[in-house]
């Protein structure tokens, strides 16, 4: 079997990014069947496992690169991808070889046939088994949607944390903080410690009452970290002091204020789950990207004209990130963003409007996308200025010939809209 050929197999599941809640399976006894006839590939290994609305993606990488810099060999499970599949299952921050996946997938194919898994099943499955494959020393496995059922929850982590709770997939996860804390605190395990940074009381209670009640030592984060911010270039400078010890000035990889809370809950997992050295921490947080491979959080994908890509898709994050990218002195701010029809296009309209940019609307290639009329009519709505682009390829070649100095463009809105500005080096080189 080829990779292609694997590829059309795993596509052929359902799919939440074609079909969204329709191809939502809640439930375990699917996973089960498929680690079973693996052979359990999970227990083989520690792992940490993290949750959260926004944060839990970014929290999960700097787990994952302090573990790298601190010598150990580990896997990182991730989701959505941005370019290709492979990067659901990366070792210390390289994706899956090609071969294996479509030899893993070919080997299991009846399996898969036989148990009728989703997609994101299926690709949890392929990460825990090659993370045992690889003999990886520690797992870092980010949770796919809510907790309770989520289809990682097979795991039993040596931490798990909870990076933020806020309101997206209220369809799924109910309409409440409450509701939806109670969703991703379902991961609490008996005796394992379970950690958040979480800052909205009604949440950060509902948290700590569903830990304890399954016997889950609990830490707010927030109460036993302390943290100051302060920006560096692209980089987030900050001092961590943690129970275990004062790290000073740190600096991370990852722009944007809104990753210093990320930053301390990952520290306090890693230092938690391996103990790591005040030296593996510095690096881990630095190289975060080099180191487990992330992508698309805040991330200068072009400095001149300026252009920041983000993957935020629900308001918390979308004014995270607008918060984050402002345009330099006497220049403006564009934001080229696609939305999917699940999401609070209104409530990113508003966003925009506040933030006076300029909009560069674009449908986005999936089933689940927000028509563009849709779009359009809610950013007019806000009293939104916009301006016509067919495509993102487009919208960032125009912003290419529009732009002055001090201008900025954001590419945000979903996962597919940065997908489409297509990988660094695959992109024309004026356009880079």
């Amino acid at each position: 079997m080829t990779y292609a050929e694997a590829l059309a197999v795993l596509d052929a599941l359902p799919r939440w990014a074609d079909q969204g809640a329709a191809a939502y399976q809640p439930g375990l006894d699917r996973m089960r069947a498929l680690l079973a006839a693996m052979g359990e590939p999970h227990t083989r290994y520690p792992s940490v496992h993290i949750g959260g609305t926004n944060g839990k993606g970014s929290t999960a990488s700097m787990v994952a690169a302090i573990g790298t810099a601190a010598g150990r060999r580990v896997g990182l499970h991730t989701s959505p991808h941005l370019f290709d599949f492979a990067e659901r299952l990366r070792l210390d921050g390289v994706p899956a070889p090609h071969d294996w996946i479509a030899e893993a997938v070919d080997r299991f194919r009846s399996l898969f046939e036989e148990v009728g898994p989703s997609y994101f099943e299926a690709s949890v499955a392929l990460a825990l088994l090659y993370f045992a494959e690889a003999s990886v020393d520690l797992a870092v496995v980010e949770v796919g949607l809510g907790g309770r059922l989520d289809a990682t929850n097979v795991l039993t982590p040596v931490a798990c944390g909870v990076a933020s709770i806020g309101l997206d997939h209220t369809d799924l996860l109910g309409d409440t903080l409450d509701a939806i804390a109670r969703e991703k605190a379902g991961i609490a395990k008996p005796g394992i410690p379970f950690l958040t940074a979480a800052d909205a009381p009604e949440a950060l209670a509902t948290l700590q009452a569903t830990a304890e009640a399954v016997g889950a030592p609990f830490e707010d984060v927030r109460a036993t970290v302390r943290v100051a911010v302060g920006e560096a270039d692209d980089a987030l400078a900050l001092s961590i002091e943690t129970p275990v010890r004062d790290y000073g000035t740190l600096r991370a990889g990852l722009a944007g204020r809104h990753q210093a809370w990320n930053a301390a809950l990952a520290v306090r997992l890693a230092e938690v789950a391996f103990a790591p050295e005040a030296d593996a921490v510095r690096e881990g947080l630095l190289a975060v990207v080099r180191l487990s491979g992330l992508r698309g959080r805040g991330e200068v994908w072009q400095r001149n004209p300026r252009i920041v890509a983000d993957v935020a898709h629900n308001p918390d994050g979308w004014r995270a990130a607008l918060a984050h990218v402002q345009p330099g002195p006497g220049g403006r701010r564009f934001v080229l963003a696609g939305v999917l029809s699940d999401k609070d296009a209104d409530a990113f309209a508003r966003l925009l409007a506040g933030a006076k940019a300029v909009v560069l609307p674009v449908a986005l290639p999936s089933a689940r996308a927000l028509p563009l009329g849709a779009w359009k009519g809610y950013l007019a709505a806000a009293g939104v200025l916009t301006h016509d682009v067919a495509d993102v390829p487009a919208g960032v070649a125009w912003f290419n010939r529009a732009a002055k100095p001090g201008d900025v463009l954001l590419v945000t809105g979903s996962h597919l809209t940065v997908a489409a500005l297509g990988e660094p080096g695959t992109r024309p080189a004026a356009a880079r």
